[in-house]
């Protein structure tokens, strides 16, 4: 997970991606799947962890059309609008979020053009988190993330403090 000042370093929504790389892009395409672990790797304190060596074996190939792909899921926040009457960044949380916050955020695949993945699919919201009061904040994510990936990209919206806020 990484984030990004805007690129005027004002006010205004920082940008932030996320790779899932237990979750392969074609996941998101209608009728993709995700692999489902049958046990968890146990790394230790001193270890350290490498993505470069894990063995990705256990995830399946999916074909699309003729394009094979295994590329790991990469999710991006999705751009909000200025809205003028408002004087402010707007997201539509269709009435789950209540309450400004530099945290709030929805998040969508950020796919190539050649994994052929519709556009509806590019723009539906796969992760959703903002303030709903003080210190009070709602969370909604879909298939392909758990609820244990989505808590933790939620979760590391906290451990950093951006200077636009």
């Amino acid at each position: 997970i990484s984030y990004e000042l805007n690129v005027l370093r004002t006010r205004g929504p920082r940008r932030m991606n996320c790779t899932v790389h237990t979750v392969p892009v074609s996941a998101i395409q209608e009728g993709g799947t995700a692999p489902t672990p049958s046990t968890f790797s146990s790394y230790g304190l001193d270890e350290t962890f490498d993505i470069s060596s894990t063995n990705r074996a256990e995830s399946k190939e999916s074909s699309i059309g003729n394009i094979t792909s295994n590329r790991p899921l990469v999710l991006k926040n999705k751009s909000p609008r200025w809205h003028e009457q408002l004087q402010c960044w707007c997201l539509n949380f269709r009435g789950r979020v209540t309450v400004a916050s530099v945290k709030n955020f929805q998040l969508v695949a950020d796919v190539d053009p050649s994994e052929n993945i519709p556009e509806s699919e590019q723009e539906k919201v796969i992760l959703q988190f903002g303030k709903i009061g003080k210190d009070i904040f709602t969370m909604d994510y879909r298939y392909p993330l758990s609820a244990f990936q989505a808590f933790a990209i939620c979760l590391s919206s906290f451990d950093t403090k951006p200077v636009c806020e």
